[in-house]
């Protein structure tokens, strides 16, 4: 239920323009105890249980494409430092599906400016991936690949046109709502659950045209499966859970996993608190029921991981704690909270850098070959991209040269 309100800031529950702007956002929170606890921000470099990693899967690691579906790089809005660079480098991530929209038009330009200066500062660590093709070579550069994308798209208006100018600037890869209604359709918590919009049937047109991949992450049940057939191209769904083995309204149905799966599309579980019911918080456990179900049902080529956290780990701090809490506090005052939106949003046991290669051992030891393991680091994605961009591009028209 979380939304990245740019590159390395990611807000809490974006609202709806009638909610009003006096909402306290994960910006808030973040911006605050960083003022507090800037020192405290880095956290122990290797997560708990990594140690017991097998030779197979270290290896394994080593030479996949490893893809988050959902992640932003960093948690603090300055530039980083070389030494939290290097974190981010040798976390082993291939890449990531960075959001860069913000509630307005000129927000997201700032947002997608920042990014390139993020890229111009370190260029032997980032890279902007603008075509399916450059991800493999970015995994031959060591580098950290970021695909630009868009969680939510109201500012676009009803200008189809915007979709094709946003994609000339790096964006190929937007969602239609959020949680609540947008011009394009209703998303998860709206009550009325209408479905797609004539602007939303426009939207999806206009970026199957032009190669640009439709995310359905947080869209309502109708507005997902009458957009899933309304696609003449796979679709996204780049974070989410599985609401047969917990029932929320940002997880998914089965039906809605067949229907996506059966059109070639993409599903990435989530490292969020929504895997299971409050108060329990989130562990690697639930992540790993998610990620088994999603196989079972989608099969092993659909499933990925879209953590919607970030590669630089988060330590909570009382300050941080304290702005957290009074922003659950606020929202239920306003009546905007979301089911099970009391605990913080990131599972504690995949907090940091190598939570993809702990998530990898612990599909092998339940059971899952090193096949279907690449696929789910990231295999799936890489593959999904080709399917709906193309596999054809010029790298050297990227940020890789």
């Amino acid at each position: 239920m979380y939304e990245h309100a740019n590159p390395v800031l990611y807000s809490r529950f974006l609202p709806h323009p009638s909610e009003g702007k006096h909402l306290l956002t994960r910006r808030d929170f973040q911006i605050a105890a960083l003022r507090c606890s800037a020192a405290l921000l880095l956290s122990p470099l290797r997560l708990v249980g990594e140690a017991d990693l097998s030779p197979t899967i270290a290896g394994l690691y080593r030479k996949a494409i490893v893809i988050d579906s959902l992640c932003c790089p960093l948690v603090d809005s300055a530039m980083p430092d070389p030494d939290l660079v290097r974190v981010i480098r040798d976390s082993g991530i291939t890449a990531v599906n960075c959001t860069v929209s913000e509630r307005d038009f000129e927000g997201t330009i700032r947002n997608i400016a920042w990014l390139q200066a993020l890229v111009d500062k370190y260029p032997d660590t980032f890279t902007i991936i603008w075509h399916q093709p450059e991800i493999a070579l970015t995994k031959s550069s060591n580098k950290v690949g970021i695909l630009p994308g868009f969680q939510d798209t109201a500012f676009l208006e009803e200008k189809p046109e915007r979709i094709a100018m946003f994609r000339d600037l790096g964006v190929r890869i937007m969602q239609l709502t959020y949680n609540k209604r947008s011009i394009f359709g209703d998303g998860c918590l709206e009550p009325g659950n209408a479905g797609l919009s004539p602007a939303g049937i426009a939207a999806i047109k206009k970026m199957n045209e032009i190669g640009v991949a439709l995310d359905l992450s947080h869209s309502g049940y109708h507005t997902t499966a009458e957009a899933i057939v309304a696609s003449s191209k796979p679709v996204l769904i780049s974070h989410s859970g599985c609401a047969a083995v917990y029932a929320h309204p940002r997880n998914k149905p089965d039906e809605i996993l067949k229907s996506l799966a059966d059109r070639g599309g993409y599903f990435g579980v989530y490292l969020m608190p929504y895997l299971v019911a409050s108060p329990t918080v989130p562990t690697r456990r639930h992540v790993l029921d998610h990620l088994l179900h999603a196989i079972e049902v989608c099969g092993a080529d659909h499933v990925g991981i879209g953590s919607d956290g970030s590669i630089q780990a988060v330590t909570l701090t009382p300050a941080q704690k304290a702005a957290f809490d009074a922003d659950i506090a606020r929202r239920k005052q306003l009546g905007i909270g979301a089911p099970g939106e009391d605990r913080y949003p990131w599972v504690p046991d995949l907090n940091g850098p190598s939570y993809m290669e702990v998530i990898a051992e612990e599909l092998s030891r339940r059971g899952q070959s090193s096949s279907v393991i690449e696929k789910v680091l990231g295999a799936n994605f890489q593959r999904v991209l080709g399917d709906i961009w193309g596999t054809e591009g010029t790298p050297a028209a990227s940020s890789l040269t």
